[in-house]
């Protein structure tokens, strides 16, 4: 029944995505209690709880097996069921329905990640969910919260670079443009890097220090990018990743200048960011509206308190260079800051969030709002201060790493397409988007199934309480002879298509010991 039901109603037929706290609506006549969110939010209640319901028995049914190991992923009939512990009995959900192909397209773990990295930036801008539930123990404002930041997260990124589409007629229309097997050569949740020469990075690790210096506080933290690669951070890791994700999508000059993303999950075509909103959540009547709201049924001073830092096209850069989001200003409250703000990994103590920009590069930096003497005056004379003494030094930065980079094919290797993951430092590098746009689908799907394989291998090995350092090498030979190779060792992971490689898979080997040895320092070489 549950699965069927996960069917059925309005939307996007395929697709579906919810938030519950089992810790909630536990009395009869309460289930509704239980629900955070729901997309597509018009669906009847009963469809909600029944996809949640059966959500909750398969999460409670696994645990019986293994209390230890939280429910990942089911496979039914027709559809995929994902799951995401994002905090302790605070569970996100995602259906997908299985595809009429006899390849599968989805990888579940590519899902999961859309469930991480959706739960990660809210809380960076919002805060821990259950921090916000004991604040307002009905969920009356977490639920419209989640409403606006899930629907913006699904619907403001519209405008995708041409490159996005190139040869591909996958998902069109209004329908969600999911991970899938296009993205095989991508990890979702890694920072790029920009590789430096040591003048260059001394050159930058002294700006960062001026910068720091600038700030009077011993708790700012920053972050450095050129175009859409990051060249320095004093963030955790995992800040890291939130605030690298946030500035790829929304800040770098290349996203302001064009109003380019792709970080888009509708495909071109889609409605307004507005309509989407209003389809989401206005179809259901008066008691859908009621119960999630829509932005229009807001009352006015939560209407006013809604920071909405995912909307497109509300960054945009000041004549000092700092980009300014008038998000985050309330109407007719000035204690509240008007200047953005996050919270950084495990922490309840708000920062100030401050981009500056100079031609490719993009500064990121935060201090803890009780640090800033006379509040946005204090922070304005920050800003004063990293102009007057740091100005010269961006111009410099800036002019040798134009000047060492290679270009957007910089990190292309000739005959290969080719996906480098170092787990343990959360980052990745990738044969660019145009050469990865050449692969057939044949090779792609070959890749994805390879790359489900190893997923399966790591998450049996992660339940099994040991660290993931076990050598795995598999090989496949795709449909149009093309060869699919995936190597992993000590936390790091190399996945390859060689579609002009010989016959041999001992030809293909070699290839794959080439490049480890010229490109990896022999990490992944077999001897």
């Amino acid at each position: 029944m549950g699965l069927t039901s996960a069917a059925n109603g309005g939307g996007d037929d395929g697709f579906r995505l919810c938030i519950f706290d089992l810790r909630r609506g536990l009395s009869e006549g309460q289930e509704l209690d239980k629900i955070l969110f729901f997309y597509p939010a018009d669906l009847p209640f009963s469809t909600q709880l029944s996809v949640i319901g059966l959500s909750e028995g398969l999460i409670t049914f696994t645990r019986i097996f293994s209390p230890d190991a939280a429910c990942e992923e089911i496979e039914a009939e027709c559809h995929s069921h994902v799951f995401y512990e994002a905090e302790p009995d605070i569970w996100m959900v995602m259906v997908v329905e299985k595809s009429k192909e006899k390849e599968a397209i989805w990888r579940l773990d590519a899902l999961r990640k859309v469930l991480k990295e959706v739960h990660s930036l809210f809380v960076m801008f919002h805060g821990s969910l259950r921090s916000l539930l004991m604040k307002d123990p009905s969920g009356g404002s977490l639920r419209s919260q989640l409403f606006l930041f899930i629907t913006d997260y699904l619907s403001a990124f519209q405008k995708r670079s041409p490159l996005d589409y190139c040869c591909w007629d996958f998902l069109v229309s209004k329908k969600l443009h999911l991970p899938s097997f296009r993205d095989s050569l991508k990890e979702r949740g890694t920072i790029q890097m920009l590789t430096i020469g040591r003048e260059a990075a001394l050159e930058v690790q002294s700006l960062v220090r001026l910068v720091e210096s600038c700030t009077g506080s011993t708790s700012c933290h920053s972050l450095l990018m050129f175009q859409d690669l990051l060249v320095s951070t004093t963030f955790s890791p995992d800040d890291t990743v939130g605030l690298f994700v946030y500035a790829v999508q929304r800040l770098i000059p290349r996203v302001l200048s064009t109003g380019l993303s792709s970080w888009s999950y509708l495909r071109k075509g889609s409605a307004s960011s507005a309509s989407f909103l209003g389809s989401a959540a206005g179809g259901g009547g008066p008691l859908t509206e009621q119960f999630y709201g829509s932005y229009d049924s807001f009352p006015e001073e939560s209407r006013t308190s809604q920071i909405r830092p995912l909307q497109h096209e509300k960054w945009s850069k000041g004549k000092d260079g700092f980009l300014v989001n008038d998000s985050w200003r309330p109407e007719n409250d000035n204690s509240v800051p008007s200047s953005p703000t996050i919270f950084l990994q495990k922490s309840d103590e708000r920062m100030y969030f401050s981009i500056y920009q100079y031609k490719n590069l993009t500064l990121i930096f935060t201090v803890p709002i009780s640090s800033i003497p006379n509040g946005e005056q204090g922070l304005s004379n920050v800003k004063q201060l990293i102009l007057e003494n740091a100005s010269l030094k961006f111009s410099k930065v800036e002019e040798k790493l134009t000047k060492g980079w290679g270009g957007e094919n910089a990190y292309h290797v000739s005959g290969y397409r080719y996906l480098l993951v170092d787990g343990d430092r959360n980052n990745s590098r990738a044969s660019p988007p145009t050469k990865v746009a050449t692969l057939s689908k044949e090779s792609l799907l070959a890749l994805n199934k390879l790359r489900k394989e190893v997923d399966l291998e790591k998450s049996r090995v992660r339940w099994e309480a040991a660290r993931y350092d076990k050598d795995l090498e598999i090989s496949i030979r795709a449909k149009n002879n093309a060869w699919v190779i995936a190597r992993t060792t000590r936390g790091k992971e190399l996945y390859m298509v060689l579609e002009n490689a010989n016959e041999t898979v001992l030809y293909a080997s070699d290839a794959v010991e080439k490049f480890s040895n010229r490109y990896c320092n022999g990490v992944f070489s077999l001897d």
